[in-house]
């Protein structure tokens, strides 16, 4: 009887060690991407959550202010003093009419790449009425104990 001989397989580690580190490379490649990608989406969620405080700062202004004082005081365009100065804000109030409302609409923007990015928001504020010295005070006292734990 004849044995047969089979010959022995080579570079069948090699062929291994050779798709083992493509697969690991491929898998890498994509970790890195996905960790680039989410730390830029991070880092706009960021500028974006910055410029919706600007945009609350500058209407609360025009709140305290009044629309009708808040340019004569304060710029109505420009930027942001540190630690907030690449943000830019623009603000229009308009007047609609007599006894009506103001319209303010306020947009701040920052730099994004080769482009520039804004945040927008409107709203009405009407005029600041009454004596602006005269201080602010309920007319009956405010008995917070009797309020929270009523009469114990």
């Amino acid at each position: 009887m004849a044995a047969s001989r089979t010959q022995p397989r080579r570079g069948v580690a090699l062929m291994d060690a050779i798709l083992g580190g493509l697969m690991l490379a491929i898998a890498l490649a994509t970790i890195l991407t996905l960790a680039s990608r989410s730390t830029a989406i991070q880092a706009e969620g960021s500028k974006k959550l910055v410029a919706a405080w600007l945009l609350d700062e500058l209407l609360s202004m025009v709140l305290m202010e009044g629309p009708i004082d808040y340019s004569k005081i304060h710029a109505t365009h420009g930027g942001f003093d540190a630690p907030f100065e690449e943000f830019e804000f623009d603000l229009n109030i308009d007047d609609i009419g007599l006894g009506k409302p103001f319209l303010v609409t306020a947009t701040v923007r920052w730099r994004h790449g080769p482009g520039v990015r804004e945040a927008h928001a409107m709203t009405y504020i009407a005029e600041r009425r009454g004596d602006p010295f005269q201080p602010r005070a309920p007319l009956e006292p405010i008995d917070r104990l009797a309020r929270y734990y009523g009469d114990e």
